[in-house]
């Protein structure tokens, strides 16, 4: 049998409208394979929306991809992921289910005195299949190590997982599965991570679009798998609607960044492209807000970008980048009390005395039942007297 493998689609994700609806056409296409070329079945490994509860416009998008494989006869099995899954089981994966658009194949068993998870199969054709759902801080991880499979003699078994494996997340410190311990199966149909990873009968399929910067700028694109059972096979789509241009600049100066970024942006071709710009750098002369990117962003649009992006979060100026401070106290309050004041000598200003009563008025809780409009009344309150500011004064009139 031929099927395809799919995971990671975050519909609804991105708040930039260009990208959501770009993140939407990659899914269609992959849909479009799939129906093209006759698969017999696709496979959803998890966190096909972006939460259990995604806007109504992207549920009747996803719903209308899930009908035309219904109606062109192509069983759809899914599971949820560390986004679309719900502690409470209702979520719009449900909806899909029991509109007959797609079958969970999470089936779990349980037996008195046995702290084992069995899961059940789902058969079509000569393949079963099983799958465990992510869940959310990667709680399905422990979990996994207790789960074990009844057994389907003689079929292709394909086992459906949305985690992290060892293999695949080297020494980053994520909490993961030995895949080593995992029950055996002939294909790992996985989900999670949005990497390019495929090892033996362990395979993640990426994301059919990436879901933010970094993942633009390290994958450009989107990706699914096709996979033959017999002979055992398979084959990376990638998924490219639009290309990308990166640049990554690095400033010391803000005050003539402006000119420098335009002219750097001036040598590429833009046009139609997913633009992103990284700034990085110690800055010397001038501050972050000296750099102009409402004139950047005009340019890139007038140039026919088809988006924009930028970061910064890596452009600091040097005696903002750390408090050097020896720490002598352990509880939060004299460390905070410790910045605080080596920050006011450090850098003088009348200002300075808003800082501790400040921070204070800032940490009070919410009381037990308040409502949140008299809480953040009360906030406003105690921050305005900090200020010296009269409820006269913050009304504002005519000018």
């Amino acid at each position: 049998m031929r099927f395809a493998h799919i995971a990671d689609s975050h519909l609804g994700g991105w708040r930039i409208p260009e990208l959501q609806e770009l993140n939407m056409a990659s899914f269609r296409k992959a849909i479009d394979y799939c129906v093209k070329s006759r698969v017999d079945f696709v496979l959803f490994a998890g966190d096909l929306f972006d939460s259990p509860y995604p806007p109504i416009e992207i549920l009747k998008q996803a719903f209308s991809e899930f009908r035309r494989l219904k109606d062109e006869k192509i069983p759809v099995f899914i599971i949820a992921g560390s986004h679309d899954y719900s502690a409470s089981g209702k979520t719009f994966l449900d909806v899909l289910e029991k509109a007959g658009l797609c079958v969970n194949v999470y089936s779990p068993e349980t037996r008195d005195g046995d702290d084992t998870i069995y899961l059940n199969p789902t058969i079509i054709g000569d393949v079963a299949i099983y799958g465990f759902p992510g869940k959310k801080t990667g709680l399905e991880v422990q979990e996994l190590r207790r789960v074990k499979l009844n057994d389907a003699p003689g079929f292709f078994k394909v086992f459906m997982l949305h985690t992290a494996i060892r293999d695949a997340v080297k020494t980053l410190p994520i909490d993961s599965v030995d895949e080593s311990l995992l029950p055996r199966a002939d294909y790992y149909a996985l989900g999670h991570l949005h990497i390019d990873y495929a090892n033996g009968k362990f395979v993640y399929s990426g994301p059919t679009f990436p879901n933010n910067f970094q993942e633009l700028e390290e994958l450009k694109g989107g990706s699914f798998f096709i996979v033959n059972t017999n002979p055992f096979s398979y084959d990376k789509k990638l998924i490219r609607l639009k290309g990308v241009v990166y640049l990554n600049l690095e400033l010391d100066n803000a005050l003539n960044a402006t000119d420098f970024i335009l002219s750097e942006l001036s040598k590429r071709e833009l046009n139609d492209m997913i633009v992103l710009l990284r700034l990085h750098g110690s800055l010397v002369k001038g501050r972050v807000s000296n750099i102009d990117f409402v004139s950047i962003e005009k340019f890139v649009k007038e140039r026919g970008a088809h988006s924009f992006l930028k970061t910064n979060t890596k452009l600091v100026r040097p005696e903002f980048s750390e408090v050097d401070l020896e720490i002598t106290h352990h509880s939060l309050v004299d460390i905070e009390e410790e910045i605080i004041t080596k920050y006011s000598l450090d850098n003088p200003s009348p200002l300075n005395t808003f800082l501790r009563p400040l921070m204070n008025s800032l940490s009070i809780d919410k009381k037990e039942d308040e409502k949140a409009l008299v809480f953040s009344e009360r906030l406003f309150s105690d921050v305005k007297k900090v200020l010296g500011i009269s409820s006269d004064d913050s009304e504002g009139g005519g000018g």
